[in-house]
């Protein structure tokens, strides 16, 4: 199982990076390891992302969820309190049978993640429409 580590990405500029501190390693199933980047005076304020895998269908598959929350803030002029005003979130389920061979579960993890980070699915999210 995978170590607990920061992760970097490049920023909407495709030029500036960001880091995902790893704040919270998964103690085991059921548990989430969690990342966040700075944001904010508090942790609430931070965009953020959890990771969360388990048994699933009578212990013959894996499934994992993750979860990604940016929060929009803003800060009273009068009180100068910081507070979440709403959030952007996303979320992703990825399932697969534990009898499936690894080269398999290779491939299938590599296209999915690179078509979620393809140029016309981050457009699709950022217009808020599907591809016509």
């Amino acid at each position: 199982m995978p170590a607990l580590a920061n992760i970097t990405v490049k920023k909407n500029d495709n030029v500036t990076d960001i880091v995902y501190t790893g704040v919270q390693p998964s103690s085991g199933d059921t548990t989430p390891a969690v990342w966040r980047a700075p944001g904010g005076t508090a942790p609430a304020h931070a965009p953020e992302l959890r990771l969360i895998a388990r048994n699933a269908a009578k212990g013959v598959r894996r499934a994992l969820r993750g979860t990604y929350q940016y929060p929009q803030i803003s800060t009273n002029s009068t009180t100068g309190v910081t507070s979440v005003i709403d959030r952007a979130s996303g979320d992703v389920n990825f399932t697969y049978p534990k009898a499936m061979a690894q080269v398999d579960i290779n491939e299938a993890v590599s296209q999915f993640c690179n078509l979620m980070y393809a140029a016309l699915i981050k457009q699709c999210l950022k217009d808020g429409f599907s591809a016509s």
